[in-house]
């Protein structure tokens, strides 16, 4: 596999930027060139994790590279690269699941989408090599160097089309975003009944574990799936005074009767 080892601009210091970058500088052997964040004080801390690459809040000011990287909020990107003349006729990914890759067509004809599919925050380190990417761009050439890029750091890499990549983001909404939300709501009720979050940890485990080796479907346990009308109703009368949690819970114990 032939190398390929970029100038790279970040545009967008958050998170994913957060990891993204020194992994591509440590593992992927590409030069961080220059950080982009609307706010300084994002650039400068990320800018120090990196070993002082330099930074600007002004997207104007953007230095030459071989590859920016837009790692910005979804309903910011273009109005933040309209801004940026330097970009044009370059070489531009985006990191986004959900926003079509030819967003990125006004601005040049060698564009794509370098997602990682994983849930990043600032504070907690991350094994790249377990984290897919799903790839996407506006030339056989590109792509490849993509993929080369990919894998440097990554020991998994897909090429998919920007349709298929909003549903896999969907998909991952639903088992990450969610599923952390119904975390949240558990951890609420344990408290209400005076025991430590903590001790949810081992079924929280077990459970994550078991879908390595089996369809969620056929993991599923519990009243819904049993149909125990006589859980299902008490639940239900120990949730009447939190109606959103009621809800949710009906909603839920329907779509687990509802899977085939």
């Amino acid at each position: 596999m032939k190398e390929y080892n970029p100038r790279v601009v970040f545009i967008g210091c958050g998170n994913l930027s957060t990891h993204l970058s020194k992994a591509l500088m440590n593992e992927g052997g590409c030069s961080i060139v220059q950080l982009y964040s609307r706010t300084e004080q994002s650039a400068a801390a990320l800018s120090a994790r990196l070993g002082d690459v330099p930074y600007t809040n002004e997207i104007t000011e953007l230095f030459e590279a071989d590859l920016y990287i837009c790692a910005l909020k979804d309903s910011v990107i273009e109005e933040v690269l309209e801004k940026a003349d330097i970009i044009r006729g370059k070489r531009i990914v985006h990191t986004a699941g959900s926003v079509s890759a030819e967003m990125l067509s006004r601005f040049t004809d060698e564009y794509g989408v370098f997602y990682p599919l994983q849930s990043f925050s600032k504070n907690k380190e991350v094994d790249f090599k377990k984290i897919p990417f799903f790839i996407e761009a506006s030339s056989q050439t590109f792509r490849e160097d993509l993929v080369t890029l990919a894998t440097h750091i990554s020991d998994k890499s897909y090429l998919l089309d920007s349709e298929k990549r909003k549903q896999i983001h969907l998909a991952a909404v639903f088992v990450s975003n969610f599923v952390n939300h119904l975390y949240a709501v558990g951890e609420k009720m344990m408290v209400e009944a005076g025991v430590p979050f903590e001790a949810l940890l081992p079924l929280i485990e077990e459970v994550a574990e078991k879908v390595h080796t089996m369809s969620p479907v056929l993991a599923q346990t519990g009243p819904a799936v049993r149909r125990d009308k006589n859980v299902l109703s008490m639940h239900e009368a120990m949730l009447e005074e939190h109606p959103d949690w009621l809800q949710l819970y009906k909603q839920l114990t329907q779509s687990i009767q509802n899977m085939k």
